[in-house]
């Protein structure tokens, strides 16, 4: 896991980063809202572990910041308070998890690793030899990775998060294409069309439905 530690208590934020690193993963602390905030924004961290008290910008802030702009990086807040108010405050700023100071290490750790396997959960589909990650945008069939356009990427995903279940051309593309797009129907055709031959031997897995539309793993 790349982690980001905001923390503004310099000799803690480098604890923990020398004890996350011991652990197997990357630590990279930052000392400052503002800085917190562009770091959190650049894509490269897995996860953000945020003090409240930051200077320059609280870490309640920051974290309503983010999810403002539509980022989904897990966030697990530390706070020196323990009100109900105080968490809740946190929590509804967006942040995942919460955790009070003074903490064992031990703790922390265990709710990071909870955080990880809950939000590896949610990004990540599979279906026989193909697995997408939405959050990297990548898509690999039979082990090799495969480059797929923004809407053929979009297509795979809507089919595979319903896995199981036919699909109508209609609901792919409002999915895809959303309700402005005053595209034919026979639109989805030619991308699922794209679809199998990009994925090769592991675009099979999409069905045709005749006359109603595709299903992966009906």
């Amino acid at each position: 896991m790349r982690i980001l530690l905001i923390e503004d208590d310099h000799r803690l934020a480098t604890l923990l980063a020398s004890r996350l690193q011991r652990e197997g993963h990357e630590a990279s602390p930052c000392f400052t809202g503002p800085e917190g905030l562009e770091l959190a924004t650049d894509g490269r961290f897995d996860l953000a572990v945020v003090d409240v008290m930051l200077p320059g910008m609280n870490g309640t802030e920051l974290t309503s910041t983010l999810r403002e702009r539509g980022i989904q990086l897990p966030i697990l807040m530390l706070t020196a308070r323990d009100t109900v108010s105080d968490r809740v405050e946190g929590l509804k700023s967006g942040a995942d998890d919460y955790l009070v100071k003074p903490f064992a290490f031990a703790e922390l750790l265990a709710r990071i690793d909870a955080l990880t396997r809950r939000f590896t959960r949610d990004r990540r589909l599979a279906f026989g030899p193909i697995s997408l990650d939405t959050s990297a945008r990548r898509v690999i069939a039979d082990g090799r990775n495969v480059e797929l356009t923004a809407k053929e990427f979009d297509l795979l995903e809507c089919l595979l998060r319903n896995a199981g279940r036919v699909l109508s051309r209609t609901e792919l593309k409002e999915y895809v294409w959303d309700f402005s797009f005053d595209a034919q129907t026979k639109v989805v055709d030619l991308y699922v069309h794209y679809l199998r031959r990009k994925l090769g031997e592991a675009g099979e897995v999409i069905e045709t439905v005749r006359g109603v539309g595709y299903a992966i793993g009906r």
